[in-house]
């Protein structure tokens, strides 16, 4: 028989647009060799070099590139548990390397770190983490530097974690609890402050635990039942999906469901149980972008006949607003802290105000290393300004919710309380009463969610009525 080829047979239309890509300069991005672990350092090298968010960026790069199933598990995997172990694993590096881990640059350090996840914390062969990373290494950074990635990492694979944790964890508890569980110790300080000695370990620990995929039935539109999975535990909207792309459920490919913490869909449910005397008509999302929360609101306004206004002051912010909310929902591009609207015009107002997202950590780990204390302290007056705001837009009688994704003292019951102060015109609510079926949210008159006593992200709730 005569030989046949054994390469890829091209037909004659792929064969000329390969050829006029190549006379045209535009030849087509050859996919990578190992594409699964260089989509993951893609994610990595872009959330250091140009502070991309790993969940918005990681999905299009799994699309593009054609991965799913267990290899998009593993791309995914990858990319989150190298940010999640980041600050762990630049202790061990530290011991394994004769330079500085601040001098090595970049691109070959998160390989290194990607190499040191795959060898700590994955079952994944010794020399298979090693001789991928040492590829990927040649790849991103050349030979010489692939030989420097080769004897760090044989290095790292001579010992386990819990043998290098013995070795590089401080012996002060901050120290420890910094390098043992990845946390800047500026992060542990505060939420040390926030939760207390005996639950800081187990706080820390569920910050980098893999969180389950929760989805919003949105009033009207959808069902629990038509998501599948499990029905939430805490919220009558909220569903547990097991495994899968949540896109790939219809009501969410259709806007009529979505990916929702089942905290942030119970602080805006709060906002809706507080009992009104008077007009309940009028209702505002000081700062609605991307639109979670306001499409909720939405479709429990759209029950009751009231009318929602929803602003966000970054257009494209407003634009996702629209994407996510109904026809009957205004949607402003508007600045909440300088609003256009007269004083008392609404009956309950949401101000979820931004924040450092220190309550999300599980489900945006990079977040931990891309702000310093400093930026709680920049972010505070605005806050201030946002609840005041919030205070004068509603009618005396009204209630507004306060919200962060954040359980930093500052930015919780120390904004809340310094407003109240200089005001006088308003009283605390007992948020934990509205949560009815929620344990554990503090004695009040605040509401904490936590992610090791309910499995969500550490949203903060302070519900307020103007006197």
């Amino acid at each position: 028989m005569p030989n046949r080829p054994t390469g890829p047979r091209r037909g004659p239309r792929q064969g000329q647009r390969q050829a006029q890509d190549q006379r045209q300069g535009t030849a087509r991005p050859k996919r990578p060799r190992d594409p699964v672990r260089r989509t993951a350092f893609d994610v990595v090298q872009a959330v250091d070099e140009r502070d991309a968010y790993a969940n918005l960026l990681l999905p299009s790069l799994l699309r593009e590139r054609g991965l799913a199933g267990r290899d998009a598990a593993l791309a995914t995997e990858l990319t989150y548990g190298t940010l999640r172990g980041r600050g762990t694993y630049d202790a061990v590096l530290g011991m394994c390397s004769d330079r500085p881990v601040a001098k090595i640059d970049t691109p070959l350090l998160n390989v290194l770190r990607l190499g040191t996840h795959q060898l700590l914390s994955t079952r994944i062969p010794p020399h298979a983490a090693v001789g991928t990373a040492v590829d990927l290494a040649r790849s991103v950074a050349g030979p010489g530097q692939a030989k420097f990635a080769n004897a760090v990492l044989r290095k790292v694979a001579a010992r386990d974690l819990e043998a290098w944790l013995a070795i590089v964890a401080p012996q002060d508890e901050t120290g420890r609890l910094s390098v043992v569980h990845s946390h800047p110790r500026w992060i542990v300080n505060a939420l040390r402050d926030a939760v207390g000695a005996g639950e800081i370990e187990a706080l820390l620990a569920a910050d980098n635990a893999r969180p389950r995929v929760t989805l919003v039935a949105r009033p009207g539109r959808s069902t629990v039942a038509e998501l599948g999975g499990e029905p939430g535990v805490y919220s009558p909207y909220a569903a547990y999906l097991a495994e899968g792309d949540p896109a790939a459920v219809p009501a969410v490919a259709e806007g009529r469901a979505a990916v929702q913490d089942e905290a942030s869909q119970l602080v805006a449910l709060a906002l809706t149980r507080v009992e009104l005397h008077g007009t309940d008509a009028r209702w505002l999302d000081l700062c609605a972008g991307p639109g979670g929360k306001a499409a909720l609101l939405a479709g429990l306004a759209d029950e009751r006949g009231a009318h929602l206004l929803a602003c966000d002051l970054q257009p494209h912010r407003a634009r996702l607003v629209r994407g996510a909310v109904g026809p009957s929902v205004g949607v402003a591009v508007a600045d909440g802290a300088q609003p256009a609207w007269r004083p008392g015009s609404f009956d309950r107002v949401l101000a979820d105000v931004p924040c450092s997202g220190l309550g999300a950590l599980r489900r945006r780990p990079e977040a931990r290393w891309r702000r310093g204390p400093e930026a709680i302290a920049d972010l505070g007056p605005l806050q201030r300004r946002l609840l005041d705001s919030a205070l004068d837009a509603v009618r005396p009688g009204g209630v507004v919710a306060y919200v962060t994704c954040s359980p930093h003292l500052a930015e919780t019951r120390v904004v809340v309380d310094d407003v109240l102060r200089r005001r006088g015109d308003t009283e605390r609510l007992d948020s934990p009463s509205h949560l009815e079926g929620v344990p554990d949210l503090g004695e009040g008159p605040y509401a904490q969610f936590w992610p090791h006593r309910h499995g969500t992200d550490a949203m903060f709730l302070a519900l307020l009525r103007r006197r």
